[in-house]
């Protein structure tokens, strides 16, 4: 296999979507405030890809280095555990996303000022804390917190600051739906990963409650998202009565209620089955589902203004 392929492996693509919609969102919520800036948004979208980049490899080696990534685990490929890269040059790989991350965040600072820093050097940490340290946060339960937190709300709403140089409670709401379809992502390798989490010690919400709440989470995330716009559309009407029926902007914020379908389809087949032959599949159709509900709710956003 050649470098190329192996680094493209290593960097677990199907997962990189998950930077997409929350930019998407927040760049959409961003230029319909008239308030759009381009050059920010690249920096911003720059920085999320290399720091969820810098998270990929930091998970390869550190899980390798703890024993979950084992010739028992049934899931996509990881380079270190494999042997295609050495535990060093993932060291390095992880080093150099972080550091190119911090190159678009420089530029961020100086267009919006300090507060940036500090948000950089927790999502890297973050980043790095999600399988590595004395407390790693995947090993302890609280993997999903850090979706939804760092990939919902400071993803989503980090976006709009970073263009505007303010915070909204549009940008505020819209994280929410956001999050919880990421978040839904992570549940699925969850699920998959139960039987050999449970002999390393990574102690996920899968290994705690059992399969049974984990499929409870990823119904309430993905049936609360495609619903959530409902509930914004639902406050339209409440400030503005019936006129707002007619409003355009009710209806473009319902764009996202299609993926309802699509929705029930995965649901089914979480509840059906804990084959890992079936749910890595899932586990890409379920970033798909994240993408493209951003991208569905990106332009029903853009559409009512």
């Amino acid at each position: 296999m050649s470098q190329v392929k192996v680094w493209l492996l290593a960097s677990r693509p199907a997962t990189l979507t998950a930077v997409v919609s929350p930019l998407l969102v927040g760049g959409a919520l961003a230029f319909t405030s008239g308030h759009g800036h381009l050059l920010a948004w690249l920096a911003a979208f720059g920085g999320a890809l290399f720091i969820q980049l810098g998270t990929n490899y930091a998970n390869d080696v550190f899980d390798f280095e703890k024993g979950a990534d084992t010739a028992e685990r049934v899931g996509p490929v990881r380079a270190v555990q494999a042997g295609l890269v050495t535990p060093r040059q993932m060291r390095v790989a992880m080093v150099l996303a972080f550091a190119l991350a911090t190159v678009c965040g420089t530029y961020l600072v100086w267009l919006r000022g300090w507060p940036l820093v500090w948000i950089g050097v927790a999502s890297i940490l973050s980043g790095i804390a999600y399988t590595g340290g004395p407390f790693p946060l995947g090993y302890n339960g609280l993997g999903d917190v850090f979706v939804m937190i760092f990939f919902g709300f400071i993803a989503t709403m980090g976006t709009y600051f970073v263009m505007t140089g303010t915070v909204s409670v549009a940008s505020a709401l819209w994280s929410v739906p956001v999050g919880a379809t990421c978040t839904a992502i992570l549940v699925v390798n969850n699920l998959r990963d139960i039987d050999t989490d449970v002999k390393v010690g990574k102690r996920t919400l899968a290994v705690r409650f059992g399969a049974k709440f984990v499929r409870i989470e990823y119904a309430v995330l993905l049936f609360g998202a495609v619903f959530w716009p409902v509930l914004l559309a639902l406050g339209l009407v409440l400030t503005q009565g019936f006129a707002g029926l007619a409003h355009k902007e009710l209806w473009a914020r319902l764009f996202p209620t299609l993926t309802f379908a699509a929705g029930l389809k995965l649901n089914r087949t979480v509840w059906s089955t804990r084959d890992p032959a079936v749910l890595n599949p899932l586990l890409g159709d379920t970033a798909k589902f994240h993408l493209v509900y951003g991208v569905l709710a990106a332009f029903g956003i853009l559409v009512a203004r």
